[in-house]
């Protein structure tokens, strides 16, 4: 790990040289794999990272309204019957979670939408007893420290920090991804052929695993 820690360490450091934008870019880590299945071998992870990425964007399915969290209720269902609301919804957040109560009306009414998209709640993360607000700012907490990784093709790219983080706290977060995958793919470091840093707006930085 001390090697890979030093690999990404010289990879900010070149990232950081590159032109200065406007805006605070987002950190994107991509990890390439090898000798590696998906259709076999599913991967479908959400893994707390020490140092939060960002504030997503959640919505919450719940019985009454909640101040903590923007709030659609089981009678407002009524209101998403068309593909252009569905779709609408879908995009305008990055995440969603449901009382455990409502789980098959929204199942029902947004699962077509949010199933493809890999936005709907799940018992993972996702899906709540009670919508107290004690409850409901702890999921906001996980899910703002959270990365869902579900791999689709042999190549993973998720964000990982914002440039104004500090560099030990952006290869922090990247060292837990790589130790959570490391659970995972079958042949370990082996079915990983690179791993690559970017910022927004610049290219990636390759770094070789020896």
């Amino acid at each position: 790990m001390a090697e890979l820690e030093q690999e990404l360490k010289t990879a900010l450091e070149e990232l950081r040289k590159t032109e200065q934008r406007k805006f605070n870019q987002t950190v994107d880590l991509i990890i390439n794999l090898q000798k590696f299945n998906v259709k076999k071998t599913p991967i479908n992870l959400f893994i707390n990272v020490p140092h939060k990425i960002k504030d997503k964007k959640i919505a919450g399915f719940l019985e009454s309204k909640n101040k903590n969290v923007d709030t659609i209720t089981g009678e407002e269902f009524k209101n998403y019957n068309n593909k252009k609301e569905l779709k609408k919804l879908s995009k305008k957040y990055d995440f969603f979670i449901a009382q455990a109560s409502l789980m098959p009306k929204v199942a029902s009414v947004f699962g077509k939408f949010l199933g493809p998209t890999g936005k709907m709640p799940s018992p993972q993360l996702g899906i709540i007893l009670n919508a107290d607000d004690k409850t409901i700012n702890e999921i906001k907490e996980k899910i703002n420290n959270s990365l869902k990784i579900r791999l689709k093709e042999a190549s993973i790219k998720v964000p990982i920090g914002k440039q104004d983080m500090k560099d030990e706290n952006i290869i922090e977060n990247v060292s837990y991804v790589y130790k959570e995958l490391m659970k995972v793919l079958p042949k370990n470091k082996e079915n990983i052929r690179n791993i690559e840093l970017k910022f927004t707006m610049t290219k990636p930085v390759k770094i070789k695993l020896r």
